[in-house]
């Protein structure tokens, strides 16, 4: 693997030495203080009208001093961090060319006089969107619109949806002399307000508005207590690791759940008919769970059957982590999604969509801010640094290392880890045992080692795509002695 690796990344030393030119002013974790520490315990506890979201908390961060693949806390702990803001950091912290950028008089404008970009446009906008979204788009998607987050761009991405759905219904875009359509709507009645329903799938997250909460499915607390949509949920597949061990029993598995979404769609065309499925490439927050690409391509040819959308949610996993751009290339879909949603790592939120799904009329799909150009800035220079540095490749390289470590590491303590999975550098491993996925993320962390938890018994691995086999070799280190405390 290491003659491979530096074959095609010459530039990194043969020895896995995490170098300055990786991004990195650190080269290992250093840790002063249990964590959180004494100053991010202080600053937690504030009076509640300061902080009122402390249950949520980690620790408080020293933004100025990180660097790279590092994050320094408030007590001046050096954390290797594998989570990354939770996936939004494709280059680490404080890379110089994106902090250059910042200097720029052009930037600065755009930052300070953030425009209301759906009816106040800087003069540079359509040029910017054709250097930054436009020079990656998921393939057969030519046109996409921007919004601030990954929540939002999927509840804008659902009434695409609903739009489409009433225009190729109508066969026009708006109803002509309806005025029962256009009362009704006001008062959140039929016809005016239709009875429609998207499909999604249990352990999905797609986000926590209002909207995308009918269609997130991960943990309670996201949706306790908030009224939501009566939509169709079908079972996401489990599959069984190995999965070479278990071939003929994942192949069962995902038959079943494509039956069930086909039965599903079937008994939710009389009361609230589906007008589009939603899923992501890889279940993040629902605990890092895979499907074959031939379950995708069979999901997508079943939207087609029934004329409904197919929208990927790709906010986790666009953006090079998975080994290509977007997650859904790895499928081999003979035909593209209608809705591609992102977020994360690329610095602003929004939606690709295609020809079809297009709307014509202004304030359909519409807020004041409409994302944020700045943050375009961010991703054009992004963009040139990730081809420049072949980082697609080295995330799809360095990801085969830390399976191949974590499946090292699943050997040597078969009654403890279990099912390491991943695609590039996106990668969980299972923790068997009660409270012991979690005791080995706190050691993890007071060893220096950041990394994120996911499902019930899962960690995952976020890292920026600057992250490499010595970094790999660190984590792994870390959490042999983690599991060996266990």
């Amino acid at each position: 693997f290491q003659r491979l690796y530096n074959s095609n990344f010459p530039g990194v030393r043969s020895q896995h030495s995490a170098t300055a030119s990786q991004g990195d002013k650190y080269t290992r974790p250093a840790v002063k203080t249990e964590i959180p520490g004494p100053k991010s315990k202080v600053r937690q506890y504030r009076p509640r009208a300061i902080m009122c979201n402390t249950g949520a908390l980690s620790f408080f961060c020293d933004f100025e001093q990180s660097k790279g693949n590092y994050l320094v806390d408030a007590d001046e702990n050096v954390l290797l961090d594998c989570f990354q803001q939770i996936s939004s950091l494709p280059l680490g912290y404080n890379n110089q060319e994106l902090l250059d950028l910042c200097k720029n008089d052009h930037f600065q404008a755009t930052l300070l006089n953030r425009p209301a970009l759906g009816t106040f446009p800087g003069l540079g906008f359509p040029q910017l969107v054709e250097d930054s979204l436009l020079r990656v788009p998921p393939p057969g998607l030519n046109q996409v619109i921007t919004m601030a987050c990954g929540s939002c761009s999927n509840e804008n991405a659902y009434k695409a949806i609903f739009m489409w759905y009433m225009k190729k219904k109508r066969g026009q875009e708006m109803p002509v002399l309806d005025d029962l359509a256009y009362e009704t709507c006001m008062k959140n009645q039929v016809p005016g307000s239709p009875k429609l329903s998207i499909l999604s799938f249990d352990g999905a997250f797609h986000g926590r508005t209002l909207g995308t909460l009918s269609t997130t499915h991960s943990k309670p607390i996201h949706k306790l207590d908030i009224p939501a949509f009566d939509w169709p949920i079908a079972p996401f597949p489990r599959l069984k690791y190995p999965l070479e061990v278990h071939e003929s029993e994942n192949a069962a598995e995902e038959a079943r759940c494509l039956e069930i979404v086909e039965d599903l769609i079937n008994e939710w065309n009389t009361k609230a008919p589906v007008a589009g499925i939603v899923i992501e490439p890889i279940q993040a927050e629902g605990g890092d769970n895979h499907a074959s690409c031939e379950f995708f391509r069979k999901l997508r040819d079943i939207a087609l059957k029934y004329d409904i959308a197919f929208q990927v949610d790709e906010v986790q996993t666009g953006m090079a982590i998975t080994g290509k751009w977007w997650a859904h290339e790895h499928w081999g879909l003979e035909t593209p999604p209608d809705i591609v949603s992102f977020a994360k790592k690329m610095f602003v939120g929004g939606f690709y969509f295609s020809d079809a799904i297009r709307w014509n009329m202004g304030y359909r799909i519409y807020n004041t801010w409409m994302g944020e150009p700045s943050k375009l800035h961010f991703l054009k220079k992004t963009i040139e640094i990730v081809n420049s540095q072949n980082l697609v490749n080295q995330a799809q390289l360095t990801g085969d290392y830390l399976m191949k470590g974590l499946k090292e590491l699943e050997s040597a303590y078969p009654a403890l880890l279990n099912s390491s999975r991943g695609q590039g550098l996106f990668c969980a491993t299972s923790i068997s045992g009660d409270g012991a996925r979690d005791k080995v993320s706190k050691d993890l962390l007071n060893q220096g080692v950041l990394v994120g938890s996911c499902g019930n018994e899962s960690i995952r691995f976020r890292p920026s795509l600057l992250f490499s086999p010595a970094h790999v070799d660190i984590v792994l280190d870390k959490l042999n002695v983690a599991l060996n405390n266990v």
